[in-house]
């Protein structure tokens, strides 16, 4: 019964994403019919449980059923035949009587020397099952509370949206652009890079191609469907794009080794989901009479060129603002790729 709860609930914590706008917190919206799939096999699985515990139960209450008659019928049988039964016991209990004094000396031997051999298997027999049966029963329920745990958090806890917290708890840093993701647990940061999921030869065939739909544009306008393409052809073609117009949203995020009227601008974006997360954007120097706190959100719009940034030991592009706009955070605050 426990297992066809445990359907209904991921079941329902899937389709309650989906109805409450939640399920862009965790995947790339473009990979949602793969929750769409789930919903519609576990309620097959759950149709699938709950007739096979109906028929169950169904047999249980059969077989109940017939040994009830059975017993009526034997108690029926037993009085019909209780006359004859004491007849035939009259008549025999002279015989058994005499065979049992015969060897009720050698089963009294018998018995003194087996009794204690017969109790010691008895006891090893209940200890040997007792301790067979614990360590199955132990696993089913911590395999039960291993599938229950997520349906709590996910049914009770609030979702949490990334933001500047999430940048500063992680630690924030800057590799070389030259080193690549090679595991899919690398987090990413200002640069995107999606040349883990390409061979050599096809990143580069990519990366041509998506520089084709920015190079010809005066004013490069990122926005939520272009984002991360758009921010990765400036990283990989910088010379293509030094001295550019450059526009984008994303929120502010200070950190502790930037001064001055220097602020990072990011967005986190999904390549797949949560799990390959990272936080993207660029250095940008603002006005001297701007002034920000983390998360607030703006629109940017500045000159593109690129600075040795010193805390990083990196050349990185940096963004001087021309005009700039604050904005209300917006409903879905992450970029797909």
């Amino acid at each position: 019964m426990i297992r066809l709860y445990i359907l209904a609930g991921f079941s329902c914590l899937f389709l309650m994403m989906h109805l409450n706008g939640n399920l862009n917190k965790y995947i790339n919206t473009k990979y949602a019919y793969l929750s769409e799939s789930a919903i519609v096999l576990l309620g097959i699985l759950f149709v699938f449980e709950f007739v096979r515990l109906y028929a169950k139960e169904r047999e249980a209450n059969r077989r109940k059923t017939r040994e009830l008659l059975g017993v009526d019928k034997r108690e029926g049988d037993e009085h019909s035949g209780h006359a004859h039964h004491n007849h035939a016991h009259d008549h025999e209990h002279t015989h058994v009587q005499d065979h049992v004094h015969e060897h009720v000396g050698h089963s009294h031997h018998h018995d003194n020397h087996d009794h204690h051999g017969h109790s010691h298997a008895h006891h090893d027999h209940d200890h040997h099952g007792h301790s067979h049966d614990e360590p199955i029963r132990w696993k089913r329920y911590l395999g039960y509370g291993i599938l229950i745990f997520p349906l709590i958090t996910g049914f009770f806890l609030p979702v949490q949206t990334l933001d500047s917290s999430f940048v500063k708890a992680k630690g924030f840093s800057f590799p070389n652009f030259d080193a690549s993701a090679d595991n899919p647990g690398f987090h990413q940061f200002l640069k995107p890079d999606t040349s883990v999921f390409y061979g050599k030869q096809g990143y580069a065939k990519v990366s041509k191609e998506e520089l084709g739909e920015f190079e010809k544009m005066k004013n490069v306008d990122l926005n939520d469907v272009n984002y991360l393409k758009g921010l990765e052809s400036i990283y990989n073609f910088p010379n293509t794009f030094t001295g550019r117009t450059v526009s984008f949203d994303g929120f502010i995020y200070k950190g502790e080794q930037v001064e001055g009227n220097h602020y990072f601008v990011f967005r986190f974006g999904f390549i797949h989901c949560v799990a390959d997360s990272g936080v993207f954007g660029m250095l940008v120097d603002f006005p001297s009479d701007a002034s920000f706190h983390d998360d607030d959100w703006v629109h940017v719009t500045g000159k593109l060129n690129w600075s040795f940034y010193q805390p990083f030991k990196q050349t990185i592009p940096e963004l001087t603002v021309s005009k700039w706009n604050a904005i209300p955070k917006p409903k879905d605050p992450y970029v797909y790729r």
